[in-house]
């Protein structure tokens, strides 16, 4: 078996840093985490993964799950904090890090600086402001346009996540936001086909008639186009649908869900 051409350690900070719920979140129903992790179990989750993993690649530490630098400015200092041992012992080259395009600032990206954060992935799901306004994001695209510019300028490396399928996408929305986003020329992006979880505000509108979930071939070709745009401009996209777990698994009520999506992608 081929070894992993790198490691990356996932830390999860549930709903860390969210100032409010969008329509379609459900982090605890994604990753089963329930709580913000303390600073002795995100050593302990590094040393464990280090001490399983056999590679020779990259290795770094993932803050996913909530929104980090809407976290306050010494709860994320004491999270970077308890990686700088392993970055300067070389066991872990790098971080990287999840939040919303609004909560991008200056003085945010030095603090990140300052602890060895290389990679920022925004939260991006949708270029479309009636979209974002129907999903509760509480930003607009041009919050998209200025956090890439920022972050670019501080030398970080980009990444996107966007969600086909919200309250008021259709195909058209939907490519009009990846081709947006190839504009602002990220280093990788993530596709997240929107699904329907039970403790969201989501599943309420679809019991009430109020949301449609898109049907599984209707959502497979779009994201091929959303896919195939973004490959063809030079951006990769890394993840296509969310990470198969027992806790999504029992939470999904609805939607357009599959194992391995980029397998549908890739069939002839």
């Amino acid at each position: 078996m081929a070894k992993k051409k790198q490691l990356i350690v996932p830390v999860f900070i549930p709903f860390g840093g969210c100032r409010q719920r969008c329509v379609f979140c459900d982090q605890k129903g994604i990753a089963g985490a329930r709580s913000m992790p303390s600073v002795d179990e995100v050593t302990e989750q590094i040393e464990r993964y280090l001490g399983t993993w056999k590679g020779r690649g990259r290795r770094e530490v993932a803050f996913y799950g909530g929104s980090f630098t809407g976290l306050a400015g010494n709860r994320q200092e004491e999270y970077l904090a308890c990686v700088r041992p392993f970055i300067a012992s070389g066991r872990i080259d790098g971080i990287r890090v999840s939040t919303r395009p609004d909560y991008i600032s200056e003085a945010g990206l030095r603090l990140l600086k300052r602890y060895g954060v290389e990679t920022v992935e925004l939260g991006v799901q949708s270029m479309d402001d009636e979209v974002l306004r129907l999903s509760g994001r509480g930003h607009r695209a041009a919050d998209t346009v200025r956090a890439v510019g920022l972050l670019k300028r501080g030398g970080f490396t980009v990444g996107v996540q966007v969600m086909p399928g919200l309250p008021g996408d259709t195909a058209e929305t939907v490519l009009r936001t990846a081709e947006a986003l190839v504009g602002l020329e990220p280093s990788f992006a993530r596709i997240y086909p929107t699904l329907v979880l039970r403790e969201t505000e989501l599943y309420r509108m679809w019991r009430q008639g109020r949301y449609t979930p898109w049907g599984l071939a209707e959502m497979t070709r779009v994201v091929a186009g959303v896919y195939d745009l973004f490959t063809s401009s030079g951006v990769p996209v890394i993840r296509v649908g969310l990470q198969p777990t027992s806790e999504l698994e029992e939470n999904l009520a609805a939607g357009p869900y599959h194992r391995s999506m980029r397998q549908l992608l890739e069939r002839p």
